[in-house]
């Protein structure tokens, strides 16, 4: 297999590196830990280390040192397409390197021999109540999943240590080729007709998730779809997803358990949530005003909102301090695409005003867009308009980096996450000293 070959040549060098370095260099200080981040969620707190993605408050999201254009101009893509493989972006995020096209497409018939998912996973979501949340089933759907861990079996087996990144590898790609697969049976579970449905081995990833959910305009779906899950793939260790998912798969538990906790968090409103709650902002604005308001309409409606006590969704970052390339690639996109659409125009008049209205504020430290600020729109537009389901189709993007950092977690041997906690009454005498 393409990935494991890579992946095996690269060892031994990154195991060397981060050797010396704990070695030579494991008590030199990186970071000091203040009172307020102590009990403000260990905000900027350096303590985890991934290559996977950076997030560079200047820039934005880098994967393996490559910005969003970069990554979508670079990758490999299929005939036609101007979006590319996701397959490319998971085999660099798991190798480092920007694949070939045949590399990338090895990593696509990868996912198609995987992707069948057993019959009993079905019959676990029919099993549920009609009424679950859709990221319920998505995390009961990967739990399901774990009886067919390779990981799980070797530990049982008795493997060895160094070799552990290998059948972790393995459950990273059976569990990312079924997702796609799982999620659409689930829309059609919660909204449709409950059919379970079939991954066309003759499609790639984002095609194939296109016409599993059976939208009208399938090839424009198809181009959203593989922009929707690179965007979403990965944003450093620290975001409450990928932290929840390293800190599960710390104590060794396989894919499937890591996962599940990783989809759990994502499920939270602070975290997936924020793209259903901006859509449904601008759905509220397009209502009173009847379609897009004039900009002076909008500047004292977005000011109105923010005095009585809410916030206008979609604007701010904990790291970024300038507009979120993810953002701005979905707008890009969509002004290409459906420069016409009332949303897509109103979502690029918020752009326009609601960063000077929350600088005149004074309150938000970046008043700029974040990926969900228009996210929920381009799904919208392409008529998956049920809110729930928005979670599950972020949830499928973000295995691709959670995955990529769990495999090397283990090639890399890195231990059970354990953090020192203190009382209140050390804090408070740390204070007076």
């Amino acid at each position: 297999m393409i990935l494991h070959e890579k992946i095996s040549a690269q060892l031994p060098a990154w195991r060397e590196r981060v050797k010396n370095l704990v070695k030579e260099h494991g008590e030199t200080v990186i970071d000091q830990v203040t009172i307020g981040q102590v009990y403000g969620g260990m905000r900027d707190v350096k303590s985890l280390v991934t290559d996977i993605s950076f997030v560079d408050p200047a820039t934005g999201i880098k994967f393996r040192g490559m910005s969003i254009p970069e990554v979508l101009e670079k990758l490999p893509k299929p005939d036609g397409a101007a979006i590319p493989y996701v397959g490319a972006l998971f085999y660099l995020l798991l190798v480092g390197e920007i694949p070939t096209r045949a590399e990338a497409e090895a990593v696509e018939a990868e996912w198609a021999r995987r992707a069948e998912v057993p019959a009993y996973v079905y019959d676990v979501l029919r099993a549920m109540p009609r009424e679950t949340h859709p990221m319920v089933l998505f995390s009961q759907a990967v739990l399901a999943l774990q009886v067919t861990s390779e990981f799980a079996r070797k530990y049982n087996e008795g493997i060895k240590k160094d070799a552990y990144w290998e059948p972790t590898l393995e459950d990273a790609l059976n569990l990312t080729a079924k997702l796609p697969v799982i999620a659409a049976f689930i829309y059609w579970l919660k909204y449709g007709d409950g059919q379970a449905p079939k991954y066309d081995p003759a499609l790639d990833y984002g095609a194939n998730f296109a016409h599993m959910l059976g939208v009208k305009d399938e090839k424009g779906y198809a181009e959203l779809a593989r922009l929707y899950f690179i965007l979403h793939s990965d944003h450093e260790s620290g975001n409450v997803s990928a932290h929840a998912t390293h800190l599960v798969g710390s104590a060794l538990s396989d894919a499937y358990y890591a996962f599940s906790a990783g989809l759990n968090g994502l499920a939270g409103p602070l975290h997936g949530l924020a793209n259903q709650e901006c859509l449904g902002w601008l759905i509220a604005v397009r209502d009173r005003f009847g379609g897009v308001p004039s900009r002076q309409d909008l500047y004292k409606f977005a000011w109105e909102t923010l005095e009585s006590g809410k916030v206008i969704p979609g604007y701010g970052h904990a790291v970024l301090r300038v507009p979120d390339p993810r953002f701005t690639a979905q707008l890009e996109y969509a002004k290409q695409h459906f420069p016409q659409d009332t949303l897509v125009q109103l979502a690029e008049l918020v752009y326009d005003v609601v960063p000077q209205v929350l600088k005149e504020q004074g309150k938000a430290k970046n008043p700029a867009p974040n990926v969900d600020a228009i996210s929920g729109t381009l799904q919208y537009y392409y008529g998956v308009r049920e809110f729930d389901f928005y979670t599950v189709l972020f949830g499928v993007g973000r295995a691709l980096g959670v995955m990529a950092n769990l495999v090397w977690a283990r090639a890399l041997g890195q231990p059970i996450e354990r953090p020192k906690s203190l009382t209140t009454a050390m804090l408070e005498e740390a204070a007076k000293k």
